[in-house]
């Protein structure tokens, strides 16, 4: 079962994709991977990976790291296409394809971030061929195209970006849930 789980930031979504994913694994027999999709910029993030860690110790999760071109995934002998997936995040591989970090790109030792503006259609499609072919990944987007304010052009492209992404998602999985506060809507 493709699961599709939103909601705004540290309201509980990882966790309960966690269970998700946990549940259909132990339902099944089947493995169970994590895939990694953030790239740590900084202290904040690697805390946040050091904590998601921690909240899957014992559970039974592989993890996959992930950042870039998902689908990668499925020509991998290494992994089961009928195990169980959860992607923590949609966000987080939306904005790596979009805006890819490139070290040295102008002669020198630092990191420069190029906008591909042609990542968003590849990533939508990548997400719902991944759905499609495992038949058994949790997803988990946060939902920040609805933030008030005023956004560059790139920053509006992104948040257009993941809301079509977090739409194509929510067609073709079986559940759609929405936790806000700790707490689960179910849409579908």
């Amino acid at each position: 079962m493709n699961i599709f789980i939103s909601g705004g930031c540290k309201n509980g979504k990882s966790y309960y994709a966690q269970r998700a994913a946990r549940d259909q694994t132990l339902k099944l027999g089947k493995p169970l991977y994590y895939i990694a999709t953030m790239i740590p910029r900084d202290e904040e993030d690697r805390a946040r990976i050091r904590r998601h860690l921690s909240e899957r110790e014992g559970w039974g999760f592989e993890t996959l790291e992930q950042p870039l071109n998902l689908t990668a995934l499925l020509d991998d002998p290494a992994v089961d296409r009928s195990g169980v997936f959860l992607l923590d995040s949609v966000t987080a591989i939306m904005e790596n394809e979009m805006f890819r970090r490139v070290d040295g790109l102008k002669g020198n030792s630092e990191t420069e971030i190029v906008y591909d503006d042609t990542a968003a259609d590849r990533v939508r499609r990548d997400m719902e061929a991944f759905a499609k072919a495992t038949g058994n990944t949790v997803f988990v987007s946060d939902g920040i195209y609805g933030d008030m304010g005023e956004y560059s052009q790139s920053t509006e492209d992104y948040r257009k970006a993941l809301a079509a992404a977090d739409r194509a998602l929510a067609a073709v999985c079986d559940r759609v849930v929405e936790i806000t506060y700790g707490i689960e809507e179910i849409w579908k």
